[in-house]
C-alpha cells in the first residue's frame, strides 16, 4: 500500500514525489514525461535555471525524485476507485493502491467522441487487458490515439472474433487486425454499444476499445468538482474528493512550471498532514 499515487508525470508531479519523500511518505508517480514542456526549446522563467531545455529540466526533476525514493512508473491510469479511506488504481491490467491521491494531468484533456460516457462499461472500454475476455469471439473496435494501442490491439486479436483498428499504428499489428482509414465520429447503441460511426458510416461492433494517452477526469474520478476545464481545489490544494489533491496546470492559469512545482509541494505537504 503506497502512501501517495501521484498521476502525471511533469513538473507538478515531481514536486509533489520530492517533497512527499521528504515527509517520509511512500510516492509513485504514473505517467509519460511528455506534453509542450518536453518540447520547450528553452525555458527563461524558471528561477535558477535559465536557458534549459523542457526535455532537460524534466529529467532533471525525475532523477531528484528516484534519487530521494520516489518510485516512477510509465501508463495510464483508467480510472479511481474510491475504496472508503484508500484508493485503487486503474493501470492496464494492474491495480495500484494508495491512501491518497495527488492529481497532477495537465491542462489538455482528451475530447470524448459522443456516446463514450453515456456506454462507458457497457460496450465502451479503456482497458484491453481487462475486459478482454468480456468480448471472446465477438468483433470489437480500437480507437488509437495512445502508445497502447498496438500491443493491446494485438492482444485482443488473440481473443475477439474480429478487431478492426483506427488509427495509424506505430508498431506491426497482428496479422488478423483490420486498419480502417475511416475517422471515428460517435459510439452508437442504447443500452449496449451497437456501432461505432466512422466517416458517416455506422459499422457496427459488440464493443468499441479507446487507448489514449491520458484519461478525461470525468471518466478517471467521477464526481470531480470542475470549475470548467480545471479541477476545483483549494489553497491545500484539496478537491471536492475527500482524500484526492490536484496541482499543476490541470487546477488552471497560469500554465507556468513554477506554478506548477509550487503547486505539487503544497499538494505533497497537505496529503502527507492528512497521513500523520
Amino acid at each position: 500500500m503506497l502512501d501517495i499515487a501521484i498521476i502525471g508525470a511533469g513538473p507538478a508531479g515531481y514536486s509533489a514525489a520530492i517533497n512527499a519523500r521528504k515527509r517520509d511518505k511512500s510516492a509513485l508517480v504514473i505517467g509519460q514525461s511528455g506534453g509542450w514542456l518536453a518540447r520547450a526549446e528553452r525555458i527563461d522563467n524558471y528561477p535558477g535555471l535559465p536557458g534549459v531545455s523542457g526535455a532537460q529540466l524534466l529529467e532533471t526533476m525525475r532523477a531528484q525524485a528516484e534519487a530521494m525514493g520516489a518510485q516512477t512508473r510509465p501508463g495510464v491510469v483508467h480510472q479511481v476507485m474510491d475504496m472508503g479511506g484508500t484508493f485503487a488504481l486503474s493501470l492496464g491490467g494492474d491495480f495500484v493502491e494508495a491512501r491518497r491521491i495527488i492529481l497532477c494531468t495537465g491542462a489538455k484533456q482528451p475530447r470524448l467522441l459522443p456516446g463514450e460516457e453515456r456506454l462507458l462499461g457497457r460496450g465502451v472500454s479503456y482497458c484491453g487487458t481487462c475486459d478482454a475476455m468480456l468480448y471472446r469471439g465477438k468483433d470489437v473496435a480500437v480507437i488509437a490515439q495512445g502508445p497502447e494501442a498496438v500491443s493491446e490491439a494485438n492482444f485482443l486479436a488473440s481473443v475477439c472474433g474480429s478487431v478492426t483498428f483506427f488509427g495509424a499504428p506505430d508498431a506491426a499489428l497482428d496479422a488478423r487486425i483490420v486498419v480502417s482509414d475511416k475517422k471515428p465520429e460517435e459510439i452508437v447503441g442504447d443500452a449496449r454499444v451497437t456501432a461505432l460511426r466512422a466517416s458517416g458510416e455506422d459499422m457496427p461492433f459488440d464493443g468499441v476499445f479507446i487507448f489514449r494517452e491520458a484519461m478525461a477526469l470525468s471518466a478517471l474520478l467521477p464526481g470531480l468538482a470542475m470549475d470548467g476545464a480545471f479541477i476545483r481545489v483549494d489553497r491545500s490544494m484539496h478537491t471536492s474528493v475527500p482524500g484526492v489533491f490536484a496541482a499543476g496546470d490541470c487546477t488552471g492559469l497560469p500554465l507556468q512550471v513554477a506554478k506548477a512545482v509550487g503547486e505539487g509541494c503544497i499538494a505533497a505537504l497537505s496529503a502527507a498532514q492528512e497521513l500523520r
